[in-house]
């Protein structure tokens, strides 16, 4: 739910970069600690300057529920401001600079069709069936969960929100993102043919004894880009070269990748590799430009005419940061993402239970 939404006026289209900058650090200063602005590793240098803190949308939201700051400006997409409103206290705002940066994942599972899924699935299964949605997801995905007997998950902690699913119910059914389910249960020793893939608009095919996932026919727009072929070839021409992917790419590029992992890992690895370490980084385009300037005694590969930019996260620009920063230092609370009171204690319920498990 957005409360008061409003867009940037012309007069600030007619900015120039310099005076953009030098606006949004005075915005900054004059509200001082009642700020904190939260930058998601896909955002561009031209905000990510701007941020308090740069991280992926857990550790963000986690970011601001430990802090004391009366509004938070979340540079990222809509469900990881939502999460943000989530963790926070009641006397706490969230923001988001452009209310349109949603999530094309998040988007291709909608709540009805989740529930009309989880009908069929029932319906054959029972009560053997139990739900898990990434992160990547509506508010109402994790409120489902929650009243499902389910959790939330992230690509860092997918494994052991599988894990905690088995044993607890036999089959365990993964949305929105297929690949980030099919590559974690694979890694966990599941087999591909001990997993389905739901599709809609087509039947449920029976499920067998030995079925343990059921997987949402939904991908992230970003990581689809990479092609195996490519790495292929370039392992074939740089024998040395290391290829480390998100999990969110396609099965056929992870079992190609010499490490896989989330965000933070890609970072982590990356930053702890030694001196002369050629890479091949298969995620979002910002930040593998981003780890390239930080550590330039490593060489980066990029794959050609690939662009991996998350076009969403693009929409939040200079422009729509400093328009938020400027209404919030004249009192006025536009933009902000409250989490329905109906849906609040079910995502709850779903998110603690992922925070259990990563303690």
């Amino acid at each position: 739910m957005n409360l008061n939404v409003a867009y940037p006026t012309s007069d600030y289209g007619r900015l120039e970069q310099a005076e953009i900058d030098e606006r949004i650090e005075s915005a900054r200063s004059k509200l001082g600690r009642r700020l904190l602005i939260l930058g998601h590793h896909y955002q561009e240098d031209n905000i990510i300057k701007h941020t308090d803190i740069t991280g992926d949308s857990l550790a963000l939201s986690r970011s601001a529920a430990a802090t004391d700051a009366d509004f938070i400006v979340f540079c990222g997409v809509h469900f990881m401001a939502e999460t943000a409103d989530l963790l926070t206290s009641p006397a706490q705002k969230v923001f988001m600079p452009n209310i349109d940066a949603g999530c094309s994942l998040a988007d291709m599972a909608e709540i009805n069709l989740v529930v009309k899924a989880w009908n069929e699935l029932t319906a054959q299964l029972g009560d053997q069936v139990v739900p898990i949605t990434y992160i990547n997801s509506a508010i109402e995905l994790k409120a489902f969960c929650g009243k499902n007997g389910g959790l939330v998950c992230t690509s860092s902690n997918a494994g052991a929100a599988l894990d905690w699913a088995w044993n607890y119910k036999p089959v365990v059914f993964f949305f929105p993102d297929q690949h980030l389910g099919r590559n974690t249960a694979y890694r966990r020793g599941i087999p591909l043919e001990d997993m389905v893939l739901y599709q809609l608009g087509k039947p449920l095919p029976p499920i067998a004894n030995h079925t343990r996932l059921i997987l949402w026919n939904g991908f992230c727009c970003v990581h689809q880009e990479f092609d195996p072929f490519f790495f292929q070839q370039l392992k074939e021409k740089e024998p040395t070269v290391k290829v480390i992917v998100h999990p969110e790419c396609n099965f056929a590029v992870t079992q190609l990748a010499d490490y896989m992992g989330s965000t933070e890992y890609i970072i982590k690895t990356v930053a702890a590799s030694a001196p002369g370490t050629i890479w091949s980084i298969a995620t979002e385009i910002n930040l593998v430009k981003r780890l390239q300037k930080q550590h330039p005694e490593i060489t980066v590969v990029m794959p050609p005419r690939y662009n991996p930019r998350c076009r969403t996260m693009a929409m939040i620009t200079p422009i729509h940061l400093l328009f938020q920063l400027e209404n919030l230092v004249a009192g006025n609370y536009i933009n902000q993402v409250v989490v329905p009171e109906e849906l609040r204690a079910d995502a709850l319920i779903a998110v603690n239970r992922m925070l259990e498990l990563v303690k």
